[in-house]
């Protein structure tokens, strides 16, 4: 079965708009990373004048201690938060490349298997031998595919289980650190 132009530009054109998506979700993704990185630095700058503030009506050294110890448990909990929501604009820019590589690969998986049933009917005799080996080459691939986006999947849910598991011994470290340097006082 020969590809005809329209079928060929029909995938041009198609190929072209998913380019397009894809680069438009990825500008997105770098908006919303920009847009954390402006908020977060709104308040740390709002954050550092209030602790410089209060560091400058400190009158001994209890207090100067105090105030510190009070600023470890905040701080780690906006940086394991900050962390959280980089990891989810990058994890959902990500599963939509993925979505967008699937469907891909779906189209191309079932244009492979109508080429080769096209093919096969008009195969000489004696070639339905070559014709099952390549629909089993075929089955082959797509089974591999599959067993990759599976291991890729788990993978994935295996990275943000460490990644919240990290978050979450950091900001309890933090608690457990501030709780010291309470007693200590």
């Amino acid at each position: 079965m020969a590809l005809t132009a329209d079928q060929i530009i029909a995938a041009q054109k198609a190929n072209l708009e998913t380019l397009f998506g894809l680069t438009t979700k990825a500008f997105e993704g770098v908006e919303k990373i920009v847009e954390l990185n402006v908020t977060a630095s709104k308040a740390a700058l709002t954050e550092a004048a209030s602790t410089a503030q209060a560091a400058l009506e400190v009158k001994d050294v209890q207090e100067l201690l105090a105030l510190q110890a009070s600023l470890y448990q905040p701080l780690a909990e906006k940086t394991a938060a900050y962390s959280r929501h980089l990891y989810d604009i990058a994890q959902n820019t990500g599963a939509e490349f993925g979505k967008a590589f699937e469907s891909k690969a779906t189209e191309a998986q079932q244009a492979i298997v109508g080429l080769i049933d096209s093919a096969s009917k008009n195969a000489p005799a004696g070639s339905e031998t070559a014709v099952a080996v390549l629909k089993s080459a075929v089955a082959a691939a797509n089974n591999a595919f599959e067993s990759v986006q599976k291991a890729v999947k788990q993978a994935s849910d295996v990275a943000e289980a460490n990644f919240n598991a990290v978050s979450t011994s950091a900001v309890n470290a933090a608690k457990t650190t501030a709780q010291t340097a309470s007693r200590k006082r």
